[in-house]
């Protein structure tokens, strides 16, 4: 049975999709972290790179986006020929200073900044309408090829010249007059935001879309039975417009999510390993770069021969590795370094394994295949920030390494530092430092310390501080009354 639990009663709204109690699908949308996909601000352009065909967008954020000449309104709609335009630099069509409608397809991530195009898109229920796409798309879920090509005619005789639909697999059970009222619609739509856009004197938002109940919706879609739980009203009476699922309304005191079992997957969503059930694990380590998922075999010995041993891990690791990537919402490259498999037609089994249980992922996936080293190579579309983006932050002590210099290292700087002061006037020194550096500094029976006292002509005088690393810092050098 499906289950789609909404926890929206507070500032950090969360779902999470329950099949037959085994989480499917967890979103987390925090106001800091609130997705910007779909927004649309008026910016301005703050410098064109020909070298890249692309400009940067001031849009009134902390940094400026990114905006490639195939995604400019005034490239899709240059009369001139295909080869002629891709030819062009993006110097034709735009300059610095103007000031553009722009939509945001990717979220920043660290250092990047967001990800722009100038041709927006307004959803509606079986549509996409854009004003300046010059295009008309079929969802190729719809699979009778003749009802595809009868929308797409309809498209055509539907949109203006420089306008573009998209027809969402809904649209098999609309009529054509429902369509054009919602074509009409969305036209509305875009008029007014051009009103609003003209009253804007700086770069800034003009629409902000609400992802994380379009999200539920979507979601709801795919569920052919099952029930909403929801601890909302408000968002309650806004689902039943837009599903046929039962919705129940939870009202019980514990958080919806520990009443449903569900806060626990969260915590696993965060951690660096994933148990399977015979004892194998994964560890994922997840980079600016790439996130890499390494599986190990573990407790798991098997009953028979190493071949079968290793293909059973490998089969119970890719179906959790693609349900962890969807859970944790990985996007970008992924490497997956499964168990060392000789025979050809093993790795051929895992990856249709792989493709099959990324057919659940509604994001884009692209399976390349084992490099010649063995690893399956993969990626999947990046729309958001993942999960441990959004509830983690850098580690100040290591400061995201994940590890800091050890007391050993730190003593030896300290000791190499206080040769350097061999011949002081003082009498002795002061050092601030934590308990494991000045431990190894001194030695057994503090010997080692006595020794280098001797060798540089300085009292040494520890003052022990906390810290989450071993450090050292000289304070001061002046007479033993005075320092002790």
């Amino acid at each position: 049975m499906d289950m789609l639990v909404v926890n929206y009663a507070s500032r950090e709204r969360r779902f999470v999709h329950l099949k037959d109690n085994r989480v499917e699908k967890l979103f987390i949308d925090q106001p800091k972290h609130r997705s910007s996909v779909g927004d649309i601000y008026l910016g301005t352009v703050a410098k064109v790179m020909p070298g890249l065909n692309a400009a940067f967008v001031e849009i009134g954020e902390n940094q400026s986006g990114f905006l490639h000449r195939d995604k400019l309104a005034s490239y899709i709609c240059s009369e001139e020929d295909v080869q002629v335009k891709e030819k062009r630099s993006i110097s034709s069509f735009i300059h610095q200073g103007e000031r553009i409608l722009v939509q945001v397809e990717k979220d920043a991530a660290g250092t990047k900044g967001p990800r722009l195009s100038g041709l927006i898109e307004f959803s509606g229920e079986s549509l996409i309408y854009m004003p300046n796409g010059r295009y008309v798309a079929v969802s190729k879920k719809i699979e009778d090829s003749d009802a595809r090509e009868s929308w797409r005619q309809f498209g055509y005789r539907a949109k203006e010249e420089n306008e573009g639909l998209i027809f969402r697999t809904s649209c098999a059970s609309r009529k054509e007059n429902e369509l054009i009222d919602e074509l009409e619609k969305l036209r509305l739509e875009y008029r007014a935001l051009l009103r609003e856009a003209e009253t804007k004197k700086k770069p800034g938002k003009v629409y902000e879309a609400d992802s994380f109940i379009k999200e539920i919706i979507e979601e709801a879609k795919k569920m052919a039975d099952g029930e909403i739980a929801v601890d909302d009203l408000t968002l309650k009476n806004v689902l039943l417009k837009s599903t046929a699922l039962p919705i129940r309304l939870y009202t019980g005191k514990e958080n919806i999510f520990s009443a449903f079992n569900a806060e626990a997957e969260i915590d696993k969503a965060l951690k660096r390993i994933v148990w399977l059930e015979n004892g194998a694990y994964l560890i994922f380590d997840e980079t600016e770069a790439l996130t890499v998922i390494d599986v190990n075999t573990g407790k798991f010995a098997g009953k028979h021969d190493r071949r079968d041993t290793v293909l059973k891990t490998n089969e119970m690791a890719a179906e959790e590795a693609a349900r962890q990537i969807r859970l944790r919402d990985i996007g970008g490259m992924i490497l997956i370094d499964f168990i060392d498999m000789k025979e050809a037609s093993d790795r051929k089994h895992i990856l249709a394994i792989m493709e099959n249980a990324l057919k659940k992922d509604e994001r884009r996936t692209n399976l390349v295949g084992f490099s010649p080293l063995g690893i399956l190579q993969m990626t999947r579309k990046k729309t958001r920030p993942a999960i441990s983006e959004s509830l983690t932050e850098r580690c100040q002590v290591c400061e995201g390494t994940g590890v800091v210099l050890s007391a050993e290292t730190i003593a030896f700087r300290l000791e190499r530092e206080l040769w350097e002061h061999r011949g002081n006037d003082h009498e002795a020194v002061l050092i601030e430092t934590t308990q494991d550096t000045a431990a190894v500094f001194s030695g057994e029976n503090d010997d080692h310390k006595k020794r280098i006292e001797d060798s540089i002509g300085l009292k040494i005088i520890f003052s022990i501080k906390e810290n989450g690393k071993p450090f050292y810092e000289i304070r001061k050098f002046g007479s033993v009354n005075e320092l002790g």
